[in-house]
């Protein structure tokens, strides 16, 4: 499965998107977050320690979360601050710790988080605004390394034909 996150009021990107994807009979589970309530991870760790997967904040983003851990593919689309994704597309990345665990273990030579579940979900980003693209990229690709999945890439919205090539 593949889940959707726009943190951006702008619905014509996933509007767009769903027409892409239906040409190529790819379903997708789309999730508006723009109007939901959704925090910045506050590094309590109860999502390891007290709650094991369960993040303690109680807000929107457990729909989300319950989500990710069911999915193949999630791509955020965010606005961009600073040459960065927003602080709302930068609270879904921070928000997905609970799908590992305390536990680190060395791959290659650095050290991981063991993951809780089996389920590995690849991450791409779609951004619109201005930013530092080789940056967001290289982040992207480090982001996945830690919860062993794998970059889909970084696109622009207008370059949502080539993220759908990456959408299977």
């Amino acid at each position: 499965m593949i889940l959707i996150v726009n943190t951006t009021s702008d619905t014509a990107v996933t509007e767009e998107l769903k027409r892409c994807l239906e040409e190529r009979s790819v379903e997708a589970d789309i999730v508006e977050a723009a109007s939901l309530k959704i925090s910045h991870c506050i590094g309590c760790n109860h999502c390891w320690l007290k709650t094991p997967g369960e993040c303690s904040i109680k807000d929107d983003y457990e729909i989300i979360l319950k989500k990710v851990v069911h999915s193949d593919q999630m791509w955020v689309i965010s606005d961009t601050a600073l040459g960065f994704i927003d602080h709302k597309g930068k609270n879904i990345f921070d928000r997905i710790l609970p799908i590992a665990t305390m536990y680190l273990k060395f791959v290659g030579d650095q050290m991981r988080h063991v993951p809780r579940y089996d389920q590995r979900t690849d991450v791409g980003i779609i951004y619109s605004g201005d930013v530092e693209k080789e940056y967001l990229e290289r982040w992207t690709e480090r982001a996945a390394l830690n919860f062993e999945s794998r970059s889909l890439g970084v696109f622009a919205k207008d370059e949502l034909k080539e993220a759908v090539s990456c959408m299977c």
